[in-house]
């Protein structure tokens, strides 16, 4: 069995070299074998292999017994997943402590201050050509909370989200109690959806950065027959936006 190109370059990019991704793979297929054994099957030379099996068992993938020759058995992926994980949220605190206590003081003697692109949108028509703008660039990842008076944006960003599910963008729906129950059902097929009780507000996460959030038909006290929303580009907004998500999806139920 070969992984295809979507799988390899998804491990790659959490880590992995090409000849861990063949030698783990070779565990997979044949289960616990000798570093002879995984050599010869994988094609990772001799001469690479302990290094090669080192590096994948110091990462989480794979374990090792103490008999003689050592025998080498696959982890779950989901276990070198979980690995990977960790390491990479502990490698990028630290690096992140490091440049933001060299680089902020710079930033802030320079007098400079963050322009965001922050744009006010009003009528249906408007927000859906937003949303489907930001759903056509969107690569890893789209949380959307849809109250029920944005039964209609869905509708039209319906063909949108499909293309992204077939593409592998995780999508997370969460949505109003009062949502039509064939819509909930189409969203089901393409998304992992959750039903709360009493959702008034709703927007769009994109790739942690984009968002889109829906004010509903009034603002500021004042009545509109037209749904208003705020469009920003603005990684701080859109992660407190996606943290509010995150506790809204706890207080949810799964369909």
């Amino acid at each position: 069995m070969r992984i295809t190109d979507r799988t390899r370059k998804a491990l790659t990019s959490i880590g992995l070299t090409g000849y861990e991704i063949r030698a783990y793979m070779e565990l997979l297929r044949s289960g616990g074998m000798t570093a002879s054994e995984i050599s010869q099957r994988s094609g990772v030379s001799y001469s690479k292999i302990y290094e090669v099996l080192g590096s994948l068992e110091e990462k989480g993938w794979t374990s090792s017994d103490d008999s003689r020759p050592t025998r080498y058995t696959a982890k779950s992926p989901a276990t070198g997943l979980e690995t990977a994980k960790q390491r990479i949220d502990s490698e990028f605190s630290g690096n992140s402590g490091v440049i933001t206590g060299e680089l902020a003081p710079l930033y802030e003697k320079s007098g400079t201050s963050e322009k965001p692109d922050i744009w006010f949108l009003s009528g249906t028509v408007n927000i859906a050509a937003k949303v489907l703008e930001m759903v056509e660039t969107c690569r890893n990842e789209v949380l959307v909370a849809v109250p029920e008076a944005g039964e209609e944006l869905i509708k039209q960003a319906m063909p949108k989200l499909r293309y992204l599910h077939d593409r592998g963008v995780d999508i997370t729906v969460l949505t109003s109690d009062k949502m039509d129950a064939e819509a909930i059902k189409a969203l089901g097929r393409i998304s992992a959806v959750k039903i709360k009780k009493g959702l008034f507000g709703g927007g769009i996460i994109s790739d942690r950065r984009y968002v889109v959030i829906l004010l509903g038909h009034e603002m500021g006290g004042a009545p509109s027959s037209e749904t208003v929303a705020i469009w920003a580009d603005h990684a701080g907004l859109a992660g407190f936006a996606r943290e509010y998500f995150e506790y809204l999806l706890k207080e949810a139920r799964a369909v």
